[in-house]
């Protein structure tokens, strides 16, 4: 998840269950950036938000480094699809959602 560590964003990577094998690469840890809105384009932010698979498989290739295939996504270990779409969600819910959110 973004954490807020003054004007600077620091995004920690999410460590997958199960490694994605790509030719001799093996992929451990993958971070999720901050959707702009054409990140999300052709999907519905309603399902999005209730980690709708097909949504994930659409978008997570557009915000993800290393970018995933949407193959590699659909044969994801479920477990991580859940931690990558967790994330996703995370960064389109309103600030005053979020734990220890307080206004200024």
């Amino acid at each position: 998840m973004a954490k807020d560590k003054g004007t600077v964003k620091v995004v920690e990577p999410v460590t997958l269950d199960t490694p994605i094998q790509r030719g001799d690469t093996e992929i451990t840890q993958v971070y999720v950036k901050k959707p702009n809105s054409g990140s999300l384009r052709g999907t519905s932010l309603t399902d999005l938000m209730g980690m709708d698979v097909v949504g994930l498989i659409k978008v997570l290739p557009r915000i993800t480094n290393p970018a995933l295939t949407e193959v590699e996504v659909q044969n994801m270990d479920p477990a991580d699809l859940v931690q990558l779409g967790s994330e996703l969600v995370g960064f389109l819910l309103p600030k005053s959602a979020l734990p220890g959110y307080q206004e200024d």
